[in-house]
């Protein structure tokens, strides 16, 4: 399991995102592009894609830009990766008649392991991630004195 670039970018925006949460104003694609090293197209399709699963909404005009639909502690990793992704990705398709014993036990142990991940993803949300790098970052600066 690999997180896909397309999946980092659009973590990294919605971190961004959650940082200005506070503010209620929507962030204009370049904003947020450039905090975070994200070329501006791409994140435009990436938030396209989390407005459709409704992790995010836009807003026209002038003082438009994307805001998060719910508060950063209650999206989590998972509803985002399960956004981007799509859901559980199969094995196989043919799940009812496994070719023989050693594919059964690999397909036990591959969904186990998804079991996990997705576990793992559920409990970590976009407000945990702000508080992770905050700390990094004291501690980072402590560092430095």
């Amino acid at each position: 399991m690999e997180l896909s670039c397309k999946s980092e970018y659009a973590i990294l925006a919605l971190i961004e995102m959650a940082t200005h949460y506070e503010s209620g104003e929507p962030m204009q694609i370049r904003q947020i592009a450039a905090q975070q090293n994200i070329p501006d197209r791409y994140l435009e399709q990436l938030l396209a894609t989390l407005r459709r699963g409704g992790i995010v909404k836009s807003q026209r005009g002038s003082k438009g830009g994307y805001f998060l639909t719910k508060e950063p502690w209650k999206i989590t990793l998972f509803d985002v990766l399960e956004c981007l992704e799509g859901s559980d990705v199969r094995v196989c398709e043919d799940d009812t008649n496994p070719k023989s014993i050693d594919t059964s036990v690999i397909k036990e142990i591959w969904q186990e392991a998804r079991q996990a991940a997705n576990s793992v993803l559920q409990n970590y949300t976009l407000q945990d991630l702000c508080e992770k790098r905050d700390s990094r970052r004291q501690l980072d600066i402590m560092y430095y004195i």
